[in-house]
C-alpha cells in the first residue's frame, strides 16, 4: 500500500527564517490532502504581512484542488499585504501553471536562498 506522508502526517512542520516562514511539501497533494493543507496553510497566513515560502521540490504530484490549495493562500497573503513564493523546479507543475494561465501569478524560484536552509526555528504545528 502507498502511503503518502503529507497525507498522514498529524502536522505539517515549519520554520521560521529573519521572519519568513517556510514550509516543505512531500507526497501528493490532491482531493484527500487538500483539507488539512488548506488549513494548515490559513492558519501560517493568518497574520499581518506573512511572509510565506512553500517548498514543492518534495511534492510528486499535485490536482487541480491542490492547486486551488496555493491559490487560496496566495490569495490571502495578498489580502494582508504579504508575500508568497513557491520553490519548485518541475516541470510538470510548472507546465500545468503555465496550462492554467498561472504561471505569472506565483512568485517561483528553484531553489530555497542558501539563508533559508540555514537557522532553523521551529512553529508550532497546533
Amino acid at each position: 500500500m502507498y502511503e503518502n506522508p503529507t497525507r498522514y502526517s498529524p502536522s505539517l512542520p515549519a520554520r521560521v527564517v529573519a521572519g519568513t516562514t517556510v514550509v516543505e511539501l512531500h507526497g501528493d497533494i490532491d482531493l484527500l490532502t487538500a483539507p488539512f493543507l488548506a488549513e494548515r496553510l490559513d492558519a501560517l497566513t493568518a497574520g499581518e504581512c506573512p511572509d510565506l515560502v512553500v517548498d514543492l521540490r518534495a511534492v510528486s504530484f499535485i490536482d487541480c484542488t491542490g492547486l486551488g490549495v496555493l491559490c487560496r493562500a496566495r490569495n490571502r497573503v495578498l489580502d494582508r499585504h504579504g508575500r508568497i513564493r513557491l520553490v519548485t523546479q518541475n516541470a510538470c507543475f510548472l507546465r500545468l501553471l503555465r496550462i492554467t494561465g498561472l504561471a505569472g501569478v506565483f512568485e517561483i524560484t528553484p531553489d530555497l536562498p542558501a539563508s533559508m536552509e540555514a537557522n532553523v526555528i521551529s512553529v508550532p504545528t497546533g
